[in-house]
């Protein structure tokens, strides 16, 4: 079985996965992985993220920021946390209620919204789509969009509790606040850099909060 499908040593070679293994072969999902991540050829956590960005054309049909980056949100949920982390990487041990958090209720949503209309109203509608219309990526306005996006989340779970129970995880919770945040700011800037630094702060602002992030 891991000749026939390529498999690292220690794969459970049950139908699904080699079905999925040997039918990748055949049709190319991604670039390989470095090196320290790869366990075999031709995983789908090769497909880069900017390449899934534009997978997902919604942006071609809708000209409102929020509902096309969660779009991307949801569909990189469902590739690189429920298919790839979960499936081929720890074999299905939960990661299915870690991904669906983003995408099954509209939390998530409702802290986009809310993060664009702060940034339009701040920044004079630099959450718009356009390119001239864009703030300049600096610390104070990555620090300012996440802790506002950030806050409002915590705030907004412990108003309520119905929330926390639906995301009754703690990495649950952390990934839809961290991903509100990098959104946001990623949206106000047009800088992928800026979201990730966003997304970063938003862990730190959830730990010092919370106490803890699982």
């Amino acid at each position: 079985f891991i000749s026939a499908y390529a498999m690292c040593a220690g794969e459970a070679a049950v139908a699904d996965l080699s079905f999925a293994a040997k039918h990748a072969a055949l049709v190319s999902m991604g670039e390989m992985l470095p090196a320290r991540r790869a366990r075999g050829p031709n995983e789908p956590g090769g497909l880069s993220f900017g390449h899934l960005s534009d997978i997902i054309q919604t942006s071609r049909t809708s000209q409102d920021p929020a509902k096309i980056a969660l779009e991307v949100v949801g569909a990189g949920c469902m590739l690189y946390d429920q298919i790839w982390l979960g499936s081929y990487m720890s074999g299905g041990v939960g990661f299915t209620q870690y991904a669906t958090a983003a995408y099954t209720d509209d939390i998530l949503d409702n802290n986009g919204y809310y993060d664009v209309d702060y940034i339009n109203d701040k920044y004079n509608g630099a959450a718009n789509l356009g390119t001239d219309n864009k703030v300049k990526a600096t610390l104070d306005v990555v620090k300012d969009i996440a802790t506002e996006s950030t806050l409002y989340g915590i705030e907004t779970y412990e108003k309520f509790p119905t929330a926390l129970e639906d995301h009754f995880g703690g990495s649950q919770r952390a990934t839809v606040l961290a991903a509100a945040a990098g959104v946001a700011c990623a949206l106000g800037t047009a800088n992928a850099n800026a979201g990730l630094s966003g997304w970063y702060l938003s862990m730190y602002l959830h730990k010092e909060a919370w106490g803890r992030l699982g």
